[in-house]
């Protein structure tokens, strides 16, 4: 299926030469095609190995580990299922990955489709696996996974116990699963498939929404004053569709975590993440805390380099004034990371490498491509792929960073197979934002003129304070918004009320919120996606502060220890995996560490305006 671009809509390529050329991916490590001969029999395969799979083990289970002889096959089980989970896997990545590159194309929207229930009707049938596990005594599983074939697995086995409390009967559980392609998966199609179509009118050019986000950040007031007022006006005018969809999932959600015994509206979050609620908790208070020592203080003082007693919210990612805008071509960004990977270790920067010379990135920004950027594990017998709307600004170089940081992470867990590999939000944004913060130290080492330096620091910390107070401002709204719809429907005044109430106290008094910006919840994924995860970026971030001042100060042993991190995937939890490094996030100390990081980058600016 190849993709077109339409004539009537902008899209973007920054190519001034061959060499630079955004590239593509090739997603042929996967499958050749949709039609591809392999992906059929891999189809055909799934049907038959699900099904003898059943027959094997269903009700057998409590065989396999009482009898000493039958022990060996337990380990048996084990493999064949995770080898079913990345089969699973293999074909719903393919038809994601093909979906995310053009969501408004009916042939890929039918493909994926069609994957999704195939590959949810496989994996209904195997739901009875990790019950029966989580039914068997504690004792007879542990002992038998102590040592001899299964003993690979004792992580997984121990890991799935902490789901045991809020797990149902098996048919309950497989209407929940098969039930959720007709709901919640329907309503996150629903979404991504109108946000793809939205057009923005702006100066008389028509603009896909990245195209336009973008334009909310060029150095011409007036051009961001237009892309502001036009994407708040079209997001009005689509308005009752996002609060249906708003409302409907987290209904769904409401009804799940009932049934599950989840008392708090993100509990079911903090368990996935395997992360205490008191934890996060900490993490809320302190951001909220320093609100006014980090963000208030930031935004007051660009104001004042913007000559204004207050920023208007569309000036709040604009660049420095006299600071001429730098953009990167893609040869450029490649290099500035690649060359940062490297100073921290030849390893990572060879991993990151593979994903440039064999395709596993696609770059340019196209009319219907997913908005953002991600970068997809796909499964341990493949390798991840990256997705960008790369535009050359800064904030794309580190972008481009945090990405393959992921990419790396998702390279090195993969070893821990299809069960253990997939990394706990509570330590999925280590790698990412190292990674950012390498690039932009690499960056800042090599910027001497005050005026560029200045403007690269303050775009740091605005992407801190992104990944920080605002993702934590996003949560609030979040928590606002399932509280309030366990009582009832939410009007889209309600939903832009509690909107506006959380960017309000994070942002502070020198933002003006004016008309408009009460509708910008709507584009936000994660919201539709995955509830509750926009604080792992805040964890992540204030975590990798914490880690980067360890580094800063005791360099030896250091690499070896990080990415014996990142090889651990799932395989362990998060504090363990902190205690080398003599970080516990429990502690509420630990937070201050990485807010305070921010805040000595903003007396860093102030010095500079002292100067």
């Amino acid at each position: 299926m190849k993709i077109v671009a339409s004539q009537h809509v902008a899209s973007v390529n920054l190519a001034t030469s061959d060499a630079d050329l955004l590239p593509e991916w090739n997603l042929s490590d996967l499958y050749e095609g949709p039609n591809a001969l392999e992906l059929q029999k891999d189809l055909t395969r799934l049907v038959t190995e699900v099904e003898k799979f059943n027959k094997e083990y269903r009700g057998k289970l409590c065989e396999l580990i009482t009898d000493a002889q039958a022990s060996i096959q337990f380990g048996v089980a084990l493999e064949k299922y995770e080898n079913l989970q990345d089969l699973l896997g293999r074909l719903m990545s393919y038809a994601g990955l093909l979906y995310s590159a053009d969501t408004t194309d009916p042939q890929r929207i039918k493909f994926y489709g069609d994957i999704q229930e195939k590959v949810t009707n496989a994996s209904a049938q195997l739901i009875f696996f990790q019950l029966e596990l989580n039914r068997l005594d504690n004792a007879d599983l542990m002992k038998v996974s102590q040592s001899g074939p299964s003993s690979r697995w004792k992580p997984w086995l121990e890991d799935i116990r902490k789901e045991k409390p809020h797990e149902l009967d098996e048919k309950l559980e497989a209407l929940f699963h098969e039930k959720y392609i007709s709901g919640a998966a329907a309503w996150n199609r629903l979404f991504d498939e109108t946000i793809a179509s939205l057009r923005f009118n702006i100066s008389g050019v028509e603009l896909a929404i990245e195209p336009a986000l973008n334009l909310m950040q060029d150095s011409d007031e007036g051009k961001r004053r237009d892309a502001a007022v036009e994407i708040g006006k079209t997001f009005k005018a689509n308005l009752s569709i996002f609060t249906l969809i708003t409302n409907t999932l987290a209904k769904d959600k409401e009804i799940s975590d009932r049934w599950r015994g989840f008392e708090d509206v993100a509990d079911a979050r903090h368990l996935s993440n395997r992360v205490e609620r008191n934890v996060v908790e900490a993490l809320a208070k302190a951001v909220e805390e320093s609100q006014p020592r980090l963000s208030h203080r930031y935004y007051k003082l660009k104001a004042k380099w913007l000559g204004k007693d207050k920023l208007d919210y569309w000036d709040r990612g604009a660049p420095l004034p006299s600071v001429p805008s730098k953009n990167y071509s893609w040869s450029e960004a490649r290099d500035l990371v690649l060359e940062a990977y490297d100073s921290f270790s030849p390893r990572m920067a060879e991993i990151a490498s593979n994903f440039f010379e064999r395709k596993w990135i696609d770059a340019p920004v196209r009319p219907g491509k997913s908005p953002g950027a991600f970068s997809h594990p796909t499964v341990p017998s493949a390798h991840p792929y990256v997705l960008l709307n790369y535009q050359g600004k800064t904030r794309d170089v580190m972008t481009l960073a945090h990405e393959l940081g992921h990419g790396v992470h998702q390279v090195l867990a993969a070893r821990q197979g299809a069960l253990m590999a997939p990394t706990p939000l509570t330590l999925a944004e280590t790698a990412s934002v190292f990674g950012e913060m390498l690039t932009f130290r690499a960056l800042l080492a090599k910027t001497a003129d005050k005026m560029q330096r200045r403007a690269l620091l303050a775009s740091k910390v605005e992407d801190m304070l992104n990944t920080v107070v605002r993702q934590m401002a996003f949560y609030a709204f979040e928590r606002k918004v399932h509280n309030e719809r366990r009582q009832g429907e939410l009007t889209s005044d309600r939903i832009c009320e509690l909107w506006m109430s959380v960017q309000g106290a994070s942002l502070g008094p020198s933002i003006r919120l004016g008309p408009g910006y009460e509708t910008f919840w709507t584009y936000i994924p994660h919201f539709i996606h995955s509830p509750f995860y926009v604080y792992a970026y805040a964890f992540g971030d204030c975590l990798v502060n914490s880690l980067y001042g360890v580094y800063a100060t005791a360099h030896e042993g250091f690499v070896d220890r990080y990415f014996s991190l990142l090889e651990a995937g799932g395989a362990k939890p998060y504090n363990e995996l902190l205690a080398p490094f003599g970080l516990d996030a429990r502690e509420a100390s630990f937070w201050n560490i990485g807010l305070e990081m921010i805040e000595g980058f903003i007396s860093e600016l102030e010095k500079m305006e002292e100067a």
